[in-house]
């Protein structure tokens, strides 16, 4: 079974193109932190998913957090996962830690507009 394309070189061998994805570029890595976007949003723009970025709201789709919504506090591109806000668990020595969530399980409610590149990039 071959692998969706998401890096420039191709290859018929699944091993191959895991490799290429986990010594990749950055710029590679950075779609595994794309998720999708709410109805009203994607009547809103003209497109689907968007790249995640720290201040995006979102909404937990999948496992022990769903129907949570939060911010975004902190992304991953290396392993393609998030921390969203109020999103916790208790260790089993005492205290809190934030728990990471797999970009793809999530959808995104209102985007972080501060930046002028990708508001310009999203009116496009």
């Amino acid at each position: 079974m071959k692998m969706r394309k998401m890096v420039d070189k191709k290859s018929s061998q699944p091993r191959k193109m895991r490799g290429m994805l986990w010594s990749g570029a950055m710029r590679v890595k950075r779609k595994s932190l794309s998720s999708t976007l709410s109805r009203d949003m994607k009547e809103k723009h003209s497109f689907d998913h968007v790249t995640l970025r720290k201040g995006d709201t979102v909404k937990i789709m999948r496992g022990d957090f769903k129907g949570i919504e939060g911010k975004v506090s902190k992304t991953f591109s290396k392993s393609g996962q998030i921390n969203v806000e109020g999103v916790t668990r208790e260790k089993l020595k005492g205290g809190t830690v934030q728990v990471k969530i797999n970009a793809s399980k999530v959808m995104v409610t209102s985007l972080n507009l501060d930046d002028k590149l990708r508001r310009e990039e999203l009116e496009k």
